[in-house]
């Protein structure tokens, strides 16, 4: 290099301000088992730099020097303050796991602050049952309306999501959802997640996530089971409407290097219906994660779950009046159902450096399902009745893998990273039957085989300067649709292609460590039903959505967590398969928006109180006032709690959930009742043993869980009738439990 060059370089790197750069300081943070810890906030409290470890533990901090103070905290462990007295020896940190405190909360600068809120909640109360896995996100509904075998409806920002259209949702880094499935697009059944297996619920609301593509409009949910048990388990569940639920988690390999456990379950109820829904499920989960060498990581899950279930199904609100049936009675009480899933994952991460990472996931699904269901009882067949059957036989396949890099130049602290995903779904068979008391095939409405492929890839970074964070990123999908409809005559595969590009652009100002502004934008899209793609000539067949949330989270005391943010999104034209008729049904523009608030509070320890409720206002743009309400659309929501963690060994929860009265229809004409149900739990731990008691709603509530505006005719009406068609809710449910830990 000649004196030029050096003399350039030499400017160059000053106006940057980094050619006085200290010593770099490596270091590994582990818990008390020796396992890695990751996201760990490692600040050296002298200069305000900072750092995080990767996933396998690692940090790297600049520019320290001898003396330095650090200062490490990580949410569920005990801070740590250290010395350092020589750079040059790299550290090992073991944090001591503790119960959470928010005192020691610290909002990170980061961009999807909010999963701290379901960080906290987890930690102070964990999941409990297939029902908590989705209502642990903050603002979000489900509903359940056929035998607890289908997939839940979900409400979310002014959504009525259906069984997962407009959010994405993934475990382990496999997606959920089902694109161009049977009964509906983005359907989404997370039965075969066993809920004591669930470590982390990462989510955010609206479409600002790059590595999150098809139906991450109005969020994502992303879980993340456990890599390893404190201990092994078992745990027998019994209650009312003859319910039985029996776990077991046993450890097959514990040690620094290498993990394995086995998750089993079987869970069987009737429920409160007078005609029993026979309802059982089986659930294995099995899962190994181990090193391969110093900077290598390999994770294999397998999981296998088979559910069948008969139900009541939905019934008329007049069927119930007229006193032809009690509530938990039913019409046609021949609908029901059963479902497979069996997954494998491979996870293979790989630490290139100490500032940059790779991570690759391949997936693959064998996925079964048979429903059969009732909507409308004698309108279109008056000798037969209206029963239909949705069913189908499908193989997926699939891998993400994404790049990761740390830098820093000066004051700016950043990150970039790339990924693509590949995914393939082969939906065998897929059928849509009219048919009579589940044995009879009366006539195929629908029958073909499709085949649907999406390619992915985005790019974006995160820089973090003084107290900014700015996070661009941009998102290319590419989709290849194609259908086969057995029910021509002639051999033809339909086909169509299209792709979308998102943009997307974060940005956080942290004036201090208890307060956090940002702004969020972004486009996000779901994709339409292969049948639909192929039917439209693939015109408007991957609807956008455009939205932006500001707000910010606070810590106005030692004790307390605030967020609150106002957010608007707009949805293009589209055109819904409904997987219930057969039909193509066009929707116009939509816009959403509304006030999200949470709320955590510890006035001691040992208590918490959770607090979550959303406004929204939906409306569709095209129509005339007074008609253009959004069927279904949740308008109010809240959520509210007390959970106790006494070191006593006491433990429990009380728990409110209010929906208000939301427009079942264009016109507001009918509407769908909001309900209020208070659930409860208490227990204690032993020694080595947990007693528990669960009441779902304890006052006995009379409540619609699930709520349609439906025209249908009864075998003796003349003429059909349009009104609210429902799912009643659970009366009071008493379950007990104990649980033995070795």
């Amino acid at each position: 290099m000649n004196n030029y060059t050096s003399t350039l370089l030499v400017l160059i790197l000053s106006c940057f301000g980094i050619t006085g750069f200290g010593q770099s300081l490596k270091g590994t943070v582990v818990n008390e088992q020796n396992q890695p810890l990751e996201d760990v906030n490692i600040v050296n409290t002298n200069s305000g730099i900072h750092a995080h470890t990767n996933s396998a533990g690692v940090f790297v901090l600049e520019d320290a020097k001898s003396g330095d103070i650090l200062d490490i905290s990580h949410l569920g462990y005990r801070s740590k303050q250290l010395t350092l007295n020589d750079v040059n020896q790299e550290l090992r940190i073991v944090l001591q796991s503790k119960a959470i405190q928010l005192t020691e909360v610290v909002i990170p600068k980061k961009v999807n602050v909010l999963e701290m809120i379901t960080d906290i909640d987890i930690q102070t109360n964990p999941v409990k049952s297939s029902q908590d896995i989705l209502q642990k996100v903050p603002g979000l509904f489900i509903g359940q309306h056929a035998g607890g075998g289908k997939a839940e409806q979900i409400f979310l920002r002014g959504f009525d999501i259906d069984h997962g259209t407009d959010i994405a949702i993934s475990v382990d880094g496999m997606p959920v959802n089902m694109v161009s499935h049977a009964h509906g697009q983005g359907y989404s059944d997370l039965h075969f997640v066993i809920p004591e297996t669930v470590a982390k619920i990462g989510f955010d609301k609206g479409p600002y996530e790059m590595n999150k593509g098809n139906f991450a409009t109005a969020g994502y949910v992303a879980f993340s089971t456990k890599n390893k048990l404190d201990h092994n388990r078992i745990k027998l569940e019994a209650g009312q409407f003859n319910t039985q639920r029996l776990l077991g988690m046993f450890n097959l390999v514990a040690s620094d290097q290498h993990n394995a456990y086995i998750a089993t379950e079987y869970s069987a109820t009737d429920g409160p219906f007078e005609s029993p829904q026979n309802f059982n499920r089986i659930n294995v989960f099995a899962k190994y994660r181990g090193r391969v060498n110093a900077t290598d990581q390999l994770g294999i899950t397998a999981s296998y779950f088979s559910s069948k279930w008969d139900a009541s199904g939905q019934i008329p609100q007049r069927a119930v009046d007229q006193k032809l049936i009690t509530r938990f009675g039913a019409i046609d009480d021949t609908e029901g159902g059963k479902t497979s899933r069996a997954n494998v994952l491979v996870h293979y991460d790989k630490f290139i450096d100490e500032n940059t990472s790779l991570k690759n996931t391949v997936y693959a699904s064998k996925y079964n399902f048979e429903l059969y269901s009732n909507f409308t009882f004698f309108l279109d067949d008056p000798t037969n009745g209206d029963q239909i059957k949705q069913q189908e036989s499908r193989n997926i396949i699939g891998l993400q893998s994404e790049l990761k890099n740390h830098f820093s130049f000066g004051n700016v602290d950043g990150t970039w990273q790339a990924g693509i995903n590949f995914r393939n779904d082969q939906s065998n068979d897929n059928e849509l039957s009219h048919t009579r008391n589940r044995r009879t095939t009366l006539n195929r409405l629908k029958f073909g085989s499709i085949n649907e492929t999406n390619f992915g890839a985005y790019a974006g970074t995160s820089l973090t300067f003084n107290k900014w964070t700015i996070n661009p990123s941009v998102r290319l999908d590419y989709f290849d649709f194609q259908y086969n409809d057995a029910l021509q005559t002639l051999y033809s595969t339909q086909t169509a292609t299209k792709a979308i590009v998102s943009p997307k652009l974060n940005i956080i100002y942290r004036p201090q460590e208890s307060l956090q502004l940002y702004l969020k934008t972004g486009k996000g899209f779901h994709s339409n039903d292969t049948r639909v793609v192929v039917a439209q000539n693939g015109k408007k067949i991957l609807p956008s959505a455009y939205g932006f949330d500001t707000g910010f989270m606070w810590k106005p005391s030692s004790k307390t967590l605030l967020n609150v943010a106002y957010w608007h999104l707009f949805s293009e034209q589209e055109f819904v398969y409904v997987g219930d008729a057969g039909i193509v049904e066009p929707s116009g523009k939509s816009r959403r928006q509304g006030v999200d608030l949470s709320f955590r509070y510890q006035p001691l320890s040992w208590l918490f109180w959770n607090f979550d409720t959303n406004y929204t206002q939906a409306r569709a743009i095209e129509e005339l006032a007074g008609n253009d309400f959004i069927p279904l659309a949740p308008k109010f929501t809240l959520v509210s709690g007390l959970n106790v963690n006494h070191s006593s060994g006491i433990f429990g929860s009380t728990q409110v959930r209010h929906i208000g009265d939301r427009p079942a229809n264009e016109d507001n004409s009918i509407v769908a009742q909001g309900y209020t149900v208070v659930d409860f739990n208490v227990g204690y731990h032993w020694k080595d043993v947990t007693f528990g008691v669960q009441i779902q709603n304890l006052f006995d509530t009379a409540w619609n869980e699930t709520q349609f505006a439906t025209e249908s005719r009864l075998q003796n009406e003349v003429q059909s009738v349009e009104e609210i068609h429902f799912t009643p809710g659970t009366p009071f449910f008493f379950k007990a439990s104990i649980e033995y830990r070795f």
